[in-house]
């Protein structure tokens, strides 16, 4: 426990910054959306390119996973492709990304020790490679609405897996905020809350609004 007569304004050492962190991007595809009914498809979907271009505001590294992309699973869907035409998602035959040598190298690579994870199962391909990445000292962050899974049960029951095991549960609205975390940080501001206006829903339709208001009310 800190000393709370020497209290200072210092952001806790736990929270996530966009030079600490690595998205892995886990088999966002069709054939993994069609089972997947733990949630709405599409609210998943525009969860995942939410965080994703989240992620491209602040430079945080993006790895993009795919299994059996060309005999069962497809391709990654376009939204999320079309943001990075010039990277190929790593292809696997594992369920667990994490037993692929070649998704481990480019999470080293980028040597953060923060993974953010988020994906199609949540059950498998996500609690099994966040399970294997903290087990090696990884910190584990899962926005859990860009994740799915076969069930609501399956869905929730790896959440509580991973969070029994340290890995902490998210939001893909919430990661964006901590990277944020000061309005104040304007070389920023003006990308994130676009990133918003298109993908957080109803506060994303109050950023809009309330920029809206203010445009009239100083006559522009």
């Amino acid at each position: 426990m800190g000393d709370i007569a020497n209290a200072k304004p210092t952001p806790a050492p736990s929270l996530l910054s966009p030079q600490d962190s690595v998205v892995v991007m886990v088999d966002h595809q069709p054939q993994m959306f069609f089972a997947t009914t733990s949630a709405d498809r599409a609210e998943i979907a525009n969860a995942a390119v939410g965080l994703a271009k989240g992620a491209k505001v602040f430079g945080v590294p993006v790895i993009l996973t795919t299994a059996a992309a060309t005999t069962f699973a497809g391709p990654l869907i376009a939204p999320l492709a079309d943001l990075f035409p010039d990277v190929q998602p790593i292809d696997r035959t594992t369920m667990n990304c994490w037993e692929d040598p070649r998704v481990v190298d480019a999470i080293t690579a980028t040597g953060r020790p923060r993974i953010v994870m988020a994906g199609l199962w949540t059950e498998v391909c996500i609690s099994l490679a966040a399970l294997s990445a903290a087990d090696q000292g990884y910190e584990v962050y899962v926005p859990t609405d860009a994740c799915g899974g076969v069930s609501v049960q399956a869905h929730e029951n790896a959440i509580l897996r991973m969070t029994r095991h340290g890995i902490v549960p998210m939001t893909w609205l919430t990661t964006v905020l901590e990277w944020q975390r000061d309005w104040g940080r304007t070389d920023t501001y003006d990308a994130v809350v676009k990133v918003f206006e298109e993908h957080a829903g109803a506060y994303g339709l109050g950023i809009r609004y309330a920029h809206t208001m203010i445009r009239e009310s100083s006559g522009h």
